[in-house]
């Protein structure tokens, strides 16, 4: 090979394009916080599972709040009426953007599970 042509080979690498990482869509159930205002985090939560993007079936909402240990914060949720299950255990799914030092969520649904939060479920 040509000294050109070896430079246009390096060139040609140094040009492609990195692939893009995968975004998961997941599923985390957890204790559903505002704060500060307009700024949803889901606390307590647990470890996310692959998932789709559909709402849960009625054999994945638990009927006790779980007590995981992670914290994400939520976005993409000015569609979902987030108030209404402000302090209750829901099952969010979405996007899983991990992150440090707190990953996100991009959210496709929200679905009640209990009307309350695990004990350790810090406010």
């Amino acid at each position: 090979m040509t000294a050109i042509a070896v430079l246009m080979a390096a060139l040609a690498v140094q040009a492609a394009p990195a692939p893009t990482p995968k975004v998961e869509i997941v599923s985390v159930t957890g204790c559903l916080r505002e704060n500060p205002p307009n700024t949803w985090t889901l606390v307590s939560a647990t470890d996310p599972v692959p998932s789709s993007a559909n709402a849960p079936q009625p054999t994945e909402i638990p009927t006790t709040p779980p007590a995981g240990k992670n914290e994400y914060r939520l976005i993409g949720v000015f569609e979902f009426n987030m108030p209404a299950h402000k302090d209750q255990t829901v099952v969010i799914k979405g996007l899983f953007i991990k992150a440090t030092p707190t990953s996100r969520i991009n959210v496709t649904s929200v679905t009640p599970a209990t009307p309350s939060c695990a004990p350790a479920a810090a406010r």
